[in-house]
């Protein structure tokens, strides 16, 4: 077992099926506790804190209908904090499994049970429980989590928590805040809890991805233009920092701004005013601003290629966020949640992973970090046709060296996979993986789009 110290609740009315199960998990070095009533199991729950309950859906004598055990079923799961719980009936049909899996249960057995089969079961269902677990503890104790409709920010290991003070104390202020780390760390995601946790967030939270931005769109985007201003202009628009106006407005991938550009936004964040193109009315915008970047800002600058004083306006306070592989202790409540997220958004039954899939999913390397992680867990929920996901659902390969055949891809992996190699020899930075695929910074920004990269 993963976790010497997990607590199974036992639930069964004959005495020797519960001696047999509570000596079989102890030889795992699970700790379990044992019931024989439905009344009993709900009150083991209020007391204590489990990881998995085991139980059966027949306690009345000469009852096989398992309609006491859903029943129970329907009970537990409506506890706040409910554990994972597994069924067992010795009446086992089809219809009988549909309806608990349908009432919550994350897995059947039948009896008489096969040993391994159930231990890897109770295996997998506690690496959930705990990870479920740390999750609602992460959401009690973060005040931008509790807020309603705020973004989930799921981080507990050490090298998160510099990262996570800084946003507890200043989301509540109106400083601009830059956020650096490599692409698919989660910037975005601190951006929308920054935004969540200041006086700001009953106004809108405005993004703009500088990465895909050509120079000739710019001051369009950001300002705004008049009808007739160029050629295209068929209608007035409202710029961003109008539609921002009172909130926040959150620059993604701020280095990619050219030169040239950089001035008319330092203006802005000045003195708060702007025109439209094709317009000289001066109008006026109350704006927070939010940016990010994979870039080595003040690399930039000492290569004159983004302005001091600009840089100064943006970073306020800077938040580093650290690249996934430098924080795996995050892997198996982030696929938690992205499990539940994509099992729930595909109507897909799937309770977790199996423990050699856990295993690969920490190995991995994940030059695309959270995001990739994400778009793996989203393709594993697709393909699998089970309850529980495994490696081969991943498709993550043999491990994080592996090297999948070109001739059996498809030109979009084709493609996908070497942006993925190349962002990995680059250590994540973009802008040089950019450089080595001889790609424009915004054409490679919208194939990392494109990619879910």
């Amino acid at each position: 077992m993963p976790h010497p110290d997990a607590r199974i609740l036992i639930a069964d009315d004959q005495p020797d099926v519960l001696e047999a199960l509570r000596l079989l998990l102890k030889g795992e070095g699970c700790r379990a506790e044992t019931v024989n009533s439905p009344a009993k199991v709900l009150a083991a729950l209020e007391k204590d804190e489990f990881d998995v309950v085991l139980m059966d859906l027949n306690y009345a004598r000469d009852t096989t209908s398992g309609q006491e055990g859903l029943e129970l079923l329907a009970r537990v799961q409506a506890l706040d904090g409910a554990p994972p719980v597994v069924v067992m009936t010795a009446w086992a049909n089809i219809e009988l499994a549909v309806e608990a899996m349908r009432r919550g249960a994350r897995d059947f057995i039948q009896k008489p049970w096969d040993n391994p089969r159930l231990v890897a079961i109770i295996r997998n269902q506690i690496e959930l429980s705990r990870a479920l677990r740390k999750g609602r503890r992460l959401e009690a104790e973060n005040e931008l989590l509790r807020a309603a409709g705020g973004p989930t920010l799921i981080a507990e290991s050490p090298a998160m928590r510099p990262a996570l003070e800084l946003i507890r104390r200043v989301g509540p202020s109106d400083a601009n805040v830059l956020i650096t780390g490599e692409n698919g760390t989660g910037k975005g995601v601190v951006a929308r809890a920054l935004h969540a946790a200041s006086p700001r967030a009953n106004k809108p939270l405005v993004v703009v991805n500088m990465g895909g931005l050509s120079g000739g769109v710019f001051e369009s985007e950001l300002f705004g233009h008049v009808k007739g201003a160029f050629t295209d202009a068929k209608t007035d628009r409202v710029g961003r920092f109008e539609l921002a106006d009172g909130g926040t407005l959150f620059l993604d991938e701020i280095a990619n701004i050219p030169l040239n550009q950089q001035a008319k936004l330092l203006r802005v964040l000045e003195t708060g005013e702007f025109e439209r193109v094709g317009s000289s009315k001066t109008r006026r915008a109350d704006v927070r601003i939010l940016s990010a970047t994979n870039a080595d800002a003040r690399g930039e600058v000492a290569a004159g290629r983004f302005r001091q004083d600009l840089l100064f306006r943006l970073n306020t306070v800077e938040i580093h966020l650290p690249p996934l592989r430098e924080r795996r202790e995050d892997i198996p409540p982030l696929a938690a949640h992205f499990l539940r997220q994509h099992a729930g958004r595909y109507r897909k039954h799937a309770g977790g992973f199996e423990p050699a899939a856990l295993q690969l999913l920490q190995e991995n390397a994940w030059p695309g970090n959270v995001r990739e992680l994400d778009h793996a867990v989203e393709r594993a929920v697709l393909m699998t046709q089970g309850g529980t996901i495994k490696t081969s659902d991943l498709a993550l390969g043999a491990g994080r060296d592996a090297v999948p055949r070109i001739e059996d891809m498809s030109l979009e992996e084709v493609e996908r996979h070497l942006i993925k190699r190349t962002l990995a020899r680059c250590d994540g930075n973009a802008m040089k993986a950019a450089e080595a695929l001889g790609l424009s910074r915004s054409a490679f920004y919208r194939r990392l789009e494109k990619h879910g990269l």
